[in-house]
């Protein structure tokens, strides 16, 4: 475990977002040659033997590939709030922004994984 944690990039920028017992981080790393790319990690919280194990997804996207992803990401996301949920106030489910860098750790994007 501890030679895996060696093997992981240092976090050049990290977002999170709470969406109930899930949390999902946008994480940018940098390679050795100081190239970019973004992971997406997916926490889920479930309760097994007496206490909760977090579950994990992760997804890495690189930059050749960051505009396809959000075309079809954003392109999804349209025909679901037009094509099949026309009738949902979707404003209702907006939040407000993180607060900035210094501000309450508590809410803002400092969670970083064990």
């Amino acid at each position: 475990m501890e030679e895996n944690k060696q093997n992981e990039r240092e976090e050049i920028h990290s977002q999170r977002v709470r969406a109930g017992k899930r949390t999902y981080f946008f994480d940018v790393k940098a390679t050795r040659s100081n190239d970019y790319y973004l992971t997406i990690t997916e926490s889920k919280r479930k309760f097994k033997d007496d206490g909760y194990v977090y579950e994990k997804h992760k997804i890495f996207l690189y930059k050749e590939d960051f505009d396809k992803f959000k075309d079809a990401l954003n392109e999804t996301i349209e025909h679901v709030k037009t094509e099949l949920l026309p009738e949902v106030d979707f404003s209702q489910f907006e939040t407000s922004p993180a607060p900035a860098e210094g501000g309450d750790s508590s809410e803002g994007t400092e969670l970083k994984w064990d």
